[in-house]
């Protein structure tokens, strides 16, 4: 996978990708104020000194600040840029400016991140919900509709594709697995934060290990695999390297080992005419098409993402 893989999208991954920030735009905590003085700084104020501090560090200083000072005033920031002129106590946010400075992913610091108009619970080294995967979830529900359906989820993460499919498709019910007990804790919270753990069932396994001979077949297998070559990993942005984990991203030369796994093994879980769904990277439609072809999948499709990258392959088994 080329490092174009991760193009900015949002300000969660929009680190410079030096291996320090650049000495001269780290200003002191006290640039902009008096130390005299006990009057609080204007939100405004508050903001351009943020900015001086991240740039060279992030690609986005300013919204990057404006997330951080909103969240510790405990407002929104369309209220923030209302209120530039009120002053203020922003607890902890010094601090956490002092970890996007180590180019530390926003939803860490923060603790939640949104996907699908859904705030899910975050934590490391768990992957950040991406937008791309927004498309999968997306796939998955135009498949099944409003309507009883059967679903697996293989490496569930923070729980985000499963939260998001039960919330919109109340006649859902998903067994949601991952290798990581941390992320099985992560996302049965998030699953609870949107009152659907009736519908989830979490399951520690590897790919289909989880699967028990009572499972039903399944209607959709669902999947955001590791997809990045190995030899990419050093291109990759600083803020992926240093915090998320390496084994939810690479996999194997050509970022196929689990894809290949995920495409020969769905067709024993899966109904005839069930969906089989999974995030690819941007240079491996050719490779995956072929892979589904030899396994005899019909209706192999894929979705493109608001780049126009190929990003969601979907096909049916016979």
């Amino acid at each position: 996978m080329r490092n174009s893989e991760f193009r900015i999208q949002n300000s969660e991954f929009a680190d410079r990708d030096s291996e320090s920030p650049n000495p001269a735009f780290r200003i002191p905590h006290s640039a902009f104020r008096s130390s005299g003085s006990s009057t609080l700084p204007s939100h405004a104020e508050r903001l351009a000194e943020a900015v001086e501090r991240l740039t060279g560090v992030t690609e986005t200083p300013r919204l990057d600040a404006e997330i951080l000072l909103a969240h510790a005033l405990g407002i929104s920031r369309s209220a923030l840029l209302a209120r530039l002129r009120e002053r203020a106590e922003a607890p902890g946010f010094d601090e956490m400016l002092d970890r996007r400075m180590e180019s530390e992913p926003i939803a860490y610091i923060l603790g939640e991140w949104e996907f699908l108009s859904l705030n899910l619970i975050v934590r490391p080294p768990l992957l950040v919900p991406r937008p791309e995967t927004e498309h999968l979830v997306e796939a998955v529900l135009d498949f099944i509709g409003q309507g009883p359906a059967d679903l697996l989820e293989i490496g569930t993460g923070t729980g985000c594709v499963a939260v998001a499919i039960a919330h919109n498709a109340p006649g859902s019910k998903i067994i949601a697995t991952d290798i990581n007990p941390i992320a099985l804790d992560t996302a049965r919270e998030n699953a609870r934060r949107y009152d659907v753990t009736d519908r989830i069932t979490l399951r520690l396994g590897d790919l289909f290990d989880a699967v028990d001979d009572a499972d039903p077949l399944f209607d959709v297998v669902c999947s955001n695999p590791p997809y990045v070559e190995e030899g990419a990993w050093e291109t990759l942005p600083r803020v992926i390297r240093l915090y998320e984990d390496p084994a939810a991203l690479l996999a194997g030369h050509d970022g196929l080992d689990v894809v290949r796994r995920l495409i020969r093994g769905a067709p024993a879980f899966l109904r005839p005419g069930g969906l089989l769904a999974f995030e690819i990277g941007a240079d491996q439609r050719n490779a995956v098409q072929e892979l589904l072809l030899e396994c005899g999948y019909q209706s192999i499709r894929f979705r493109p993402d608001l780049a126009g990258i190929p990003r969601i392959a979907f096909a049916q088994r016979p």
